[in-house]
């Protein structure tokens, strides 16, 4: 699945180009899409729109992480919204609401409501699941697709894997590897949403897409985009960082 922690944390390996079929390690890169924005610790400034059939949404918002088990996000703007906060540690959610001074612990009945009013989950932040582990895999497409010089790699969940997804589809491009985006089947087989990922720029020293965009089937005309406007790895960061007394400052 894609989890939100890929978007919160940062580091990408890249690879030589023009590389043959048969001598691709399909394994590296997954594992690389997994850790597209991933390091050991990171920090960075978001912008959050959010698109729906009945109103529009835009959150800037600061965010710092650790490992692939914690995190925090607090929102900077609007104004009015200022201080809403995110964290997670292991598989726990807490949310801050500053106007009531209220810190409330994200129940497992809430898990799959809306994140922030996206089309991300609150369960989209705990999923640890990792796509060369959790999936069988395999090279199923590799050419010209739309243009572009394209991978695509099919992967089909393991049945002990503790995943939602009947199938996911990553497309990566063929000379670096990096995404251009993942397409994701429910169970049934059915086509539940797609993850584009475009504007690739160097930013802190590495070559990343700085926006990417979930866009449900389900609800046609709607998205939600991430932008990145800062990103800093290998942050140093304390564990200490992500605790409730932080998220409420």
């Amino acid at each position: 699945m894609f989890r939100i922690v890929l978007l919160f944390s940062c580091i990408i390996i890249f690879f030589p180009k023009h590389i043959y079929a048969e001598s691709l390690d399909t394994e590296q890169i997954l594992d690389n899409v997994d850790d597209l924005y991933r390091s050991n610790a990171s920090h960075g400034i978001i912008t959050l729109s959010v698109i729906t059939v009945n109103w529009q949404r835009t959150l800037t918002l600061e965010q710092w992480s650790k490992d692939e088990d914690k995190s925090l996000i607090k929102v900077l703007k609007p104004k009015k919204e200022k201080g809403l906060a995110t964290l997670r540690v292991d598989k726990n959610v807490w949310n801050y609401m500053p106007k009531v001074k209220r810190v409330v612990k994200i129940p497992s009945s809430m898990m799959s409501s809306s994140w922030m009013g996206s089309h991300f989950t609150n369960d989209d932040l705990v999923k640890q699941s990792r796509m060369a582990e959790d999936y069988t895999f395999s090279i199923t497409f590799e050419g010209m697709r739309d243009g572009e010089e394209v991978v695509e790699i099919t992967c089909i969940p393991n049945k002990e894997a503790a995943v939602v997804w009947g199938k996911v589809e990553v497309v990566v491009y063929a000379d670096d590897y990096i995404p251009l985006r993942m397409i994701y089947y429910d169970e049934d087989l059915l086509l539940s949403r797609t993850l584009e990922f475009t504007n690739i720029q160097k930013m802190n020293g590495k070559m990343i897409p700085t926006l990417m965009s979930i866009i449900p089937t389900d609800e046609p005309g709607e998205s939600t985009t991430v932008k990145w406007e800062e990103i800093q790895f290998d942050v140093a960061i304390d564990d200490e960082f992500f605790s409730l007394r932080k998220l409420q400052q």
